[in-house]
C-alpha cells in the first residue's frame, strides 16, 4: 500500500467502520434513522481508538505540505509567470511612448 495516499487509506477505513456496524444493525431491523445514528457513533468511537496511525499518517502528510520550505512549481506556472510578465513589458513600453499629435486633416 505504498502508492496510495495515506489520507485514501483512512477514508477507506473510516467508511468501513461506519458501514458495517450500519449493516448489521439493519440486518438486525433496527430503524434505519436509528441504525445511521448508531453507526455513525460506533464508527466514530471504533475509528478513535483502532485508527491511531492512519491518522497520524494523514496528519504528518498535511503538515509537511503546509510546511514546505520550497513553493511547488510545475510547467504551467512558469508559462503563466513569463506570459504575465511579457505582459507587463508592453504595458511599460506603450506608457513610456510620447502621445502623437492629434490628426487635424478633415
Amino acid at each position: 500500500m505504498k502508492g496510495i495516499p495515506s489520507w485514501v487509506i483512512y477514508s477507506v477505513l473510516r467508511l468501513l467502520l461506519f458501514a458495517v456496524p450500519l449493516a448489521i444493525l439493519l440486518i438486525l431491523r433496527i430503524d434505519w434513522w436509528i441504525a445511521v445514528i448508531a453507526a455513525a457513533l460506533i464508527g466514530l468511537c471504533l475509528s478513535y481508538i483502532v485508527l491511531r496511525k492512519p491518522r497520524d499518517a494523514v496528519a504528518r502528510d498535511l503538515y509537511a505540505v503546509r510546511h514546505r520550505t520550497t513553493p511547488v512549481t510545475n510547467a504551467d506556472d512558469d508559462s503563466e509567470d513569463a506570459a504575465i510578465d511579457a505582459a507587463a513589458d508592453v504595458h511599460v513600453d506603450a506608457s513610456t511612448e510620447k502621445p502623437s499629435a492629434p490628426d487635424t486633416r478633415s
